[in-house]
């Protein structure tokens, strides 16, 4: 069976993926912080796909460490790496001018360190094989500056420039690296937001573009995908 690594994945984008690749007959592992949610959601896992194999991790992904734990976990578990999806990440609104002191740097480290630190540690497997996907899950905010965009709208730049050149280095390995760059989709993050859920997209819309690109020729990689709302941007 192929194997799915997917951070950040009890709710929202990175569980919908998850629960895409399980449906297909994927063994998966995943982390998040909550260990809670991770427990409630690998027992509903396991009643749901018990033909599969599903890991549920968990790790903080502001500390190095704990990815490093992470990926020492899924090198042991997993022959092979399949594919990637670089998930994990915080929105914090903000302004540059006036934002609190270390919101960039704990946001860079959630958002990009780890993203960064992860794919260095679990590529030795792809690269062996010469083959693989990495997804990194940035936002349109990667492309354009927003209002109260901050040193959030910093990170997701960020992201996708390790992305684009992860996809530079790794394409004569015939690894394939794909930059998603969503708009807003509705998670638990939106409750109370009085934001209408038919105004957003769904996750599960992400997730089956991310296991469509994986089911394309060898020869063919999507480098990036751009998804917004039908009615634009909020």
């Amino acid at each position: 069976m192929p194997n799915a690594v997917i951070t950040g994945a009890t709710h929202g984008i990175g569980k919908a993926i998850a629960q895409k690749f399980l449906s297909k007959g994927w063994n998966v592992a995943i982390c998040a912080r909550n260990q809670t949610e991770l427990n409630a959601l690998n027992k509903e896992w396991k009643l749901q796909f018990p033909d599969v194999n599903s890991y549920c991790f968990k790790a903080d992904f502001s500390k190095k460490e704990e990815v490093k734990t992470f990926s020492d976990f899924v090198m042991k578990t997993f022959s092979d790496i399949d594919v990637l999806v670089n998930n994990a990440g915080i929105f914090v609104p903000g302004n540059i001018t006036d934002e609190p002191e270390n919101q960039l740097e704990y946001l860079m480290t959630v958002n990009v360190y780890s993203a960064y630190h992860l794919t260095r540690l679990l590529l030795p497997k792809m690269t062996a094989n010469k083959s693989g996907h990495i997804f990194n899950m940035c936002s349109v905010a990667s492309m354009k500056a927003y209002d109260n965009g901050g040193a959030y709208s910093i990170t997701k730049y960020a992201l996708l420039g390790f992305s684009e050149n992860l996809r530079n280095e790794l394409m004569v390995q015939n690894i394939k690296v794909t930059s998603f760059m969503p708009g807003a989709t509705w998670s638990r993050s939106w409750i109370g937001s009085n934001q209408n859920e038919n105004r957003l997209m769904k996750a599960e819309d992400l997730a089956e573009m991310v296991w469509t690109c994986t089911q394309l020729s060898h020869q063919a990689n999507v480098e990036s995908v751009v998804m917004r709302p039908l009615e634009g941007d909020i």
